[in-house]
């Protein structure tokens, strides 16, 4: 229009000067059609430029307007994506879902233009997903109608032809030998296949983790590089893989963050030099170093060797706060309130020396301890511990104040890399005044014991989870020769079986059995420190009843202990809702002064506990009562600890 206003300009300017007109390539109207407005307008010479059909466009223009004005007003609305059914791919939907605008404001009123950019975003989106569903022609089309207040968005889509591989080349991949075909396995895309950009994605890193796998350490794994031709719906793939020689483990290089040296961290390490290279070996020493405590951030890389076959580790750590103090605090009936704290130097004695001062504070128990405890001892999760404590027990069978010379070596399970075995090697040396009754008579009597024992331990770990098992089952054996000493020398062994199983019902449904034996074969129960006696009753025993509250009793109707014991629990953890779930329990168990335990005179315990599964393992609240207990059995009990039962 505008260039046509300048040409009526130019040919005016003309007239006025006097210059020719232009002759007109068609005949002028008449004077009564120039003066009509509805008259078509007489065509303009070298404009290109059409007038608008003025008996069309203002109708076009003024019923859109009136679409829009429909939806001028926030009004709600709904979606619905059609054509989908050609590409089948529940991913796809999802993916739309998580990213469509359309959903994403669903509920919040929209007006017109609002409504036109979501359905084009999201049509944009679908499109782009199908796209890396391996549909390269397809197209989505967007309708917007309002029906009874309210708007319906509706995305067709026509995905088109499926495009697939006609060739896919790794080039390269055959410098590694005989592993090539196992990188090439992994890459998994293959001549065939649908052009997937999550398969290609899912491929390329299989490649560049299992080239590392197989002992490539500075392996160069390209971008993939596709082809699509669209007049045969196919692509071509090529991928650049250079394996750059397989290498064996050098030696490891501490070059920053002196939390350990370079010969502790192979200690650590579950490699040695001349081992073959393997890049899951650094992600496991990462994990390992992490779990000390003491190191913040790790970064192991490898870098060249000594000699060309060879490969060192080069381990960057960042230091992490040495020292912590932690508390405890826990109640159960027939403990009473038991506090705990502890400080601990986690690396006093480098490396990974560490040194801890623990205190316990009860209503029942008052002790003060130190422990040195040197974590990866010469190897992986070996734990070399030595103690001296000094501890005043009070019990309803006994007290006791003791001191006491310990030590062991073990290798220990933990959170990060549980263990299916684990075993403990120790000795102690202990000195106990304990005070009881003559169990025939219940007259009061002091006896000062010296003992030496060894203990040691054997557990087979089977289940799935250390804190909150739901499936497999737990085998241990724990024995301790002892000599004792009071008034003469004697020797014994305390001897002691556990296993428990956990079996998932269903979803939410954990059915969990324990049982338990015990036995103190080589000297009768009278002659054995009563700190040393099995006893039965509590929380982590025959709950309903009194911490050690089961068994044989005296004249006073207090406990003396045995030399046997047997114990059996079964319950039901049920996920109630969020992080809670209940548990009804039922267990059993007596104490025997014969050297083996007997199935007679079992005391019975039910209840039902609750459960609150927080990110550090479940906190337990259990509440039973006994079924058939004994003259003065307290008719509740209550208990309060960090973990399961069992």
């Amino acid at each position: 229009m505008a260039v046509a206003m300048m040409a009526l300009a130019s040919a005016s300017a003309r007239a006025q000067q006097g210059a020719p007109p232009t002759p007109a390539p068609s005949p002028s109207p008449s004077p009564s059609s120039a003066l009509d407005p509805g008259s078509p307008l007489a065509p303009l010479p070298d404009i290109g430029v059409d007038w608008p059909d003025l008996a069309t466009a203002p109708g076009a223009e003024q019923a859109a307007q009136g679409e829009r004005a429909e939806i001028a007003a926030d009004i709600h609305y709904s979606y619905t994506v059609k054509g989908l059914e050609d590409a089948r791919n529940d991913l796809l939907r999802q993916r739309f879902d998580d990213l469509s605008t359309l959903k994403a404001h669903e509920h919040d009123p929209a007006n017109a233009a609002q409504l036109d950019r979501r359905a084009r975003e999201d049509a944009d989106l679908l499109t782009a997903l199908l796209k890396a569903q391996g549909y390269y022609d397809a197209r989505v089309d967007t309708d917007v109608s309002v029906a009874e207040g309210k708007a319906l968005v509706t995305l067709t889509a026509a995905p088109g032809a499926l495009y697939h591989f006609e060739r896919v080349t790794l080039a390269g991949v055959d410098q590694a030998g005989a592993k090539s075909a196992d990188v090439t396995r992994a890459f998994g895309v293959k001549p065939g296949d649908a052009v997937n950009s999550d398969a290609i994605a899912g491929g390329t890193a299989a490649v560049k983790t299992t080239i590392g796998e197989e002992g490539f350490p500075f392996a160069h794994v390209g971008d993939p590089q596709i082809v699509i031709d669209h007049a045969t719906h196919s692509a071509t793939l090529d991928m650049a893989v250079k394996p750059n020689g397989a290498k064996t483990f050098g030696k490891i290089i501490a070059s920053t963050g002196k939390v350990f040296g370079a010969h502790h961290i192979q200690e650590i390490a579950r490699f040695k030099p001349g081992d073959p290279y393997d890049a899951t070996q650094l992600a496991d020493l990462d994990r390992a170093l992490i779990q000390t405590s003491l190191v913040s951030s790790v970064t192991a890389k490898p870098v060249p060797g000594a000699t060309p076959d060879t490969v060192d580790i080069d381990v960057a750590l960042q230091p992490a706060p040495p020292r912590t103090i932690a508390g405890e605090l826990g109640y159960g009936t027939g403990e009473g309130v038991r506090a705990e704290i502890d400080w601990t130097h986690r690396n006093l004695f480098p490396p990974e020396g560490g040194l801890t001062l623990r205190g316990v504070l009860g209503t029942q128990e008052q002790l003060g301890s130190i422990i040195y405890r040197r974590n990866n001892f010469h190897q992986r999760d070996h734990i070399l511990t030595a103690q001296v404590a000094a501890a005043h027990t009070k019990r309803t069978a006994y007290e006791a104040k003791t001191f006491s010379l310990s030590g062991s070596l073990e290798q220990q399970t933990n959170i990060f890399f549980q263990k299916t075995w684990t075993w403990s090697l120790g000795a102690e040396l202990v000195a106990s005044d304990e005070r009881d009754v003559i169990a025939s008579t219940g007259e009061p009597r002091r006896q000062t014991y010296f003992i030496g024992a060894l203990p040691t331990a054997l557990t087979y770990d089977g289940s799935d989870d250390l804190l909150n098992p739901t499936r497999g089952f737990r085998l241990g054996a724990r024995v301790s020769p002892e000599l004792s000493l009071e008034g003469k020398a004697f020797g014994y062994a305390r001897v002691q079986l556990d296993a428990s199983a956990y079996q998932p019902v269903k979803p939410g449904l954990v059915v969990a059995e324990r049982v338990r034996f015990g036995s103190i074969p080589g000297a009768p129960r009278d002659a054995i420190a009563p700190s040393r006696r099995f006893y039965a009753g509590g929380g982590g025993s025959v709950r309903g009843y009194g911490y050690q509250e089961i068994g044989p009793r005296d004249p006073n109707n207090d406990p003396v202990g045995g030399r046997s014991l047997n114990e059996f629990s079964i319950e039901a953890r049920v996920h109630a809702f969020g992080n809670f779930g209940v548990v009804p329990f039922f267990d059993a168990g007596n104490i025997y002064t014969s050297g083996l335990p007997k199935l007679t005179g079992l005391r019975y315990g039910t209840g039902i506990g609750v459960r609150y599964y927080s990110s550090f393992g479940p906190i337990r609240l259990d509440v039973g009562t006994p079924i058939n207990p004994q003259k003065g059995d307290s008719r509740i009990a209550v208990y309060v600890s960090l973990g399961q039962a069992f």
